[in-house]
């Protein structure tokens, strides 16, 4: 793959740039998220000063972070893409490299990247009644230094998983193993897969990229999963896309497109909430017509749960049954007894040689970036409060964050929020408003997870976010068009408590 991780230059370690004392808005990560809310500010909140706080040295948050081979996102551009700057390149499922230029281009074409302060992890925030203000503590991932920034508000978008490690089991015997073990997270630079047995372990969106990829680099891949998941094949290109371009101005074409695959991908995750036994045949014999006859489908590519229970895995023009059709790659469902030193063991008895092995295996939550809030001296527990329109959180004032959706792109919702924030701080700011803050009705309201998804990473961790309420706006119904009508006039929510 093409590396473009250079396109933008990034400051280099131990020269972070100097953060603002005080500024309106603090955004917490520069990746896909912070910088589309800060271009959002820039948009629609023009008067508001606004700093971004990124722990990491370099801009682009989980397309700088993660190099495995073939590294690519599961959703299209046209819906993963910002939507004031349009997606022009031909590819609608994108390579990670193209992903990170795509941000990092945005951010200098609005002097995003002129506002960022590298190695400043944040710990804590405090709110101030008094002041109106969160004080805001970071570190200097280098040199340890703690420094301090106000802020009127404070806007989290640090992603939902931990950085620094990815999930790995504790499986036994693992210190036998005479190869290597590599998680996706922290892929190594030169790792040589060529003419060697590798093992990837899992089903989900990371393993069914590796498998293509590494059978490419000229690896005998084994798949080995303990459970199957729903895999759905989809072009590279957008054929819409393409012909839209040669007639429309590159901004309606890409409205259009955009539009066209929130109706698509919408309606097809509510057929499979509704029809679960009709949508499951109907992905299983898409499997059907892309492997060799007679494979075992229903062994190795039927899971037990319903489809859209977890997120489905998307194959770029199949390029996973490609490899298996090819002989480069196979899969193997089973579970794990033991490392070996040579391989694995299997319930079943199989042993499984391997030189290497790739624990795509999923991530730890992070709610929140992990930073501790008080408000007025007061610890807020996550878990104690409930999600307003899945943004904020009840009883904690001018606190904002960006979570994705689970069921489509990730930045359909966070430039849901991002917007309407921006346009929150400006209708305060000509309001000579200083605190929004979400109020809980009064008559009872049942409380309900925070996402229905039944992912390992979310199940584990569930227990750390905060609820959902039974209700709008306490409830998001994980409908773009629906969710869309949420985001209206700030000033028009009884449950935003202005002052």
């Amino acid at each position: 793959m093409t590396s473009s991780r250079d396109h933008t230059a990034q400051p280099a370690a131990g020269e972070p740039s100097g953060a603002a004392a005080e500024v309106d808005v603090l955004i917490v990560g520069a990746g896909l998220s912070g910088i589309g809310a800060a271009c959002h500010l820039q948009r629609e909140a023009p008067g508001s000063s606004y700093a971004i706080l990124e722990a990491r040295g370099a801009s682009g948050g989980t397309w700088d972070l993660f190099r495995y081979p073939g590294v690519r996102s599961d959703s299209d551009m046209f819906t993963l893409g910002y939507a004031f700057r349009p997606w022009r390149q031909p590819k609608s499922i994108a390579v990670g490299d193209d992903i990170l230029r795509y941000v990092r281009e945005t951010a200098a074409a609005y002097g995003v990247d002129e506002k960022i302060t590298y190695h400043r992890r944040v710990l804590r925030a405090r709110w101030s009644t008094p002041d109106a203000r969160w004080t805001v503590t970071a570190q200097d991932t280098g040199t340890g230094e703690l420094t301090t920034t106000t802020c009127r508000f404070l806007y989290l978008c640090a992603g939902y998983y931990r950085y620094d490690q990815g999930y790995t089991p504790a499986w036994p015997g693992r210190e036998e193993f005479a190869g290597t073990v590599v998680h996706p997270q922290l892929w190594p630079a030169g790792l040589d897969v060529s003419g060697r047995e590798v093992v990837v372990i899992g089903s989900g969106a990371t393993a069914v990229t590796l498998v293509p990829a590494l059978a490419q680099a000229g690896a005998r891949v084994t798949m080995l999963q303990r459970s199957p998941s729903f895999v759905l094949s989809l072009p590279t290109a957008d054929l819409l896309a393409r012909a839209l371009r040669r007639i429309l101005p590159a901004r309606r074409a890409y409205a259009v497109v955009r539009w066209k695959n929130i109706t698509l991908a919408t309606a097809f995750y509510r057929l499979c909430r509704k029809y679960p036994a009709r949508m499951r045949a109907l992905l299983r014999q898409g499997v059907k017509r892309r492997l060799p006859s007679g494979y075992d489908v229903r062994t190795h590519f039927d899971p037990a749960y319903d489809p859209w229970d977890q997120r489905l895995c998307v194959v770029p023009d199949g390029d996973l049954f490609r490899a298996i059709r090819s002989g480069a790659a196979r899969v193997v469902t089973d579970h794990i007894e033991s490392f070996t030193a040579k391989g694995l063991r299997l319930r079943s008895g199989t042993e499984l040689a391997a030189d290497v092995v790739v624990t795509a295996t999923g991530l730890n939550l992070l709610a929140l970036g992990g930073v501790e809030f008080t408000v007025d001296g007061r610890e807020v527990e996550l878990a104690d409060r409930v999600a307003y329109k899945g943004m904020m959180l009840d009883g904690v004032p001018n606190l904002a964050f960006a979570i994705g959706y689970t069921n489509a792109s990730w930045t359909l919702k966070v430039d849901l929020v991002s917007s309407y924030l921006a346009r929150l701080l400006d209708a305060m700011s000509h309001g000579r408003f200083a605190v929004a803050t979400p109020r809980l009705p009064a008559e009872p309201m049942a409380k309900v997870p925070f996402t229905d998804m039944t992912s390992g990473y979310l199940v584990r961790s569930l227990d750390s976010l905060p609820s959902q309420g039974d209700r709008s706006p306490w409830r998001l119904r994980q409908h773009y068009a629906k969710d869309s009508a949420l985001f209206g006039d700030p000033l028009a929510d009884p449950e935003l408590e202005l002052r």
